[in-house]
């Protein structure tokens, strides 16, 4: 017996504090009762990802990140291999996934890193998920990178910024990505930090400007300047990611349809 509806999935893409949006994001696919089968996500889009499929509603999501403070979360240390030890937001991440597996996530979800040695995208779809989210938010550079096995993961956003072919090969026939990223002309540079983000947010335009996403719905939610270092504006982030995907609702929908009269073209 055929499917009544397609398997849904969700690409997260990386984007900083930013990536703050894919909460209004779920919002909005609930309130529309979208269903969401998969998730994949690469750096924010892992964070809010998998926190999701743990069983935080989006509502405390929101709680969450309006409380958000960088300075309660950020460890600095004598630089090495990064400016910060990444330990305390570990710990933050691990007390809100409830010391949960990826392998026990609901919707499933994959977490995208990339191995900083060999360059290679590694996406983690088991073990512990305070590890495999601290791994896929290394920002190289800032962050000290994970050690998982043998390997040193960093950002998955330095590999694949939006990870529509990872949701698609989890089973997806609808895919719904959501792009946060947004390159700033002439910013304004003060520190390392900005520096490093103005690097990444380069990096990710031209891997757009050369990656076809081969999604079926994509959602661009940050239509002005937007620092991806920059906590102050989340619930401006939240409420722009619920207005972005409600203008794409229809579209959503009609995919969902249409899917199912191929599905029954295809019986007949």
């Amino acid at each position: 017996m055929g499917s009544t509806r397609p398997k849904i999935g969700l690409a997260l893409g990386s984007g900083g504090a930013r990536g703050f949006a894919h909460i209004g994001v779920l919002k909005a696919l609930e309130k529309e009762s979208i269903p969401i089968d998969f998730i994949a996500g690469s750096s924010m889009g892992a964070l809010v990802g998998s926190l999701y499929g743990v069983g935080q509603s989006p509502a405390n999501l929101e709680k969450f990140a309006t409380l958000f403070r960088r300075k309660y979360f950020i460890d600095f240390i004598v630089p090495k291999l990064g400016f910060v030890a990444g330990q305390k937001v570990k710990e933050v991440i691990r007390l809100l996934a409830k010391g949960k597996k990826v392998e026990e996530l609901s919707p499933p979800v994959a977490i995208v890193t990339t191995d900083i040695r060999n360059g290679e995208k590694v996406v983690l779809t088991e073990g512990d998920v305070a590890t495999a989210v601290r791994a896929s938010i290394a920002i190289p550079g800032i962050f000290v990178p994970e050690k998982v096995g043998n390997r040193l993961l960093v950002d998955g956003g330095v590999i694949d910024r939006v990870p529509v072919s990872v949701v698609k090969e989890m089973g997806a026939d609808v895919t719904i990505a959501v792009d946060v990223s947004y390159f700033r002309t002439e910013p304004e540079l003060h520190t390392i930090y900005d520096v490093i983000m103005q690097s990444m947010d380069i990096m990710a335009r031209e891997m757009i400007r050369v990656q076809e996403f081969d999604c079926s719905v994509m959602i661009r939610p940050i239509v002005k300047q937007s620092s991806s270092l920059d906590f102050t504006e989340v619930d401006s982030l939240i409420r722009r990611g619920e207005e972005a995907t409600m203008e794409k609702i229809d579209e959503i929908k009609s995919c969902i349809a249409n899917w199912k009269e191929n599905e029954d073209d295809i019986k007949d």
